[in-house]
């Protein structure tokens, strides 16, 4: 049952990418490190070329997809920030610690996005610019 849990997942995150106008996938890694953990990396370049990353380390207890760390980084051409989520247990006075997104000017205190989330926020950005 775990394996196709996991495959959905992955499947998911696949179909996100695959709505993306004109991206090139750089890099599409999937780990399996033991039958309820496992990795993705992922590095995705828009026309723009404002790049998307897409880091997880995920396990699955009692059926539950826990998120071990994530890091989900988007910025421009130029290597500036646009956002990055992520779960480093730093900000420790945000609310939703240690969940956080880290924006141009700022750090605000957020909910955990879901990557499908991620990547369409991303999406939307780039069309804009």
């Amino acid at each position: 049952m775990l394996h196709e849990t996991l495959h959905n997942y992955l499947r998911s995150v696949e179909d996100s990418l695959r709505r993306l106008d004109g991206v090139y996938v750089e890099r599409y890694e999937e780990e399996v490190l033991t039958p309820t953990r496992f990795t993705l990396r992922i590095r995705v370049r828009f026309p723009t070329g404002a790049l998307l990353e897409l880091n997880e380390a995920v396990v699955y207890i009692q059926g539950q997809k826990e998120h071990l760390r994530y890091r989900y980084h988007f910025q421009d051409r130029q290597n500036r920030l646009i956002f990055r989520y992520d779960n480093t247990p730093h900000f420790k006075t945000l609310e939703g610690f240690p969940h956080h997104k880290h924006l141009p000017d700022k750090v605000i205190g957020c909910d955990q996005p879901g990557i499908e989330h991620v990547i369409s926020e991303a999406g939307d950005i780039a069309q804009d610019h």
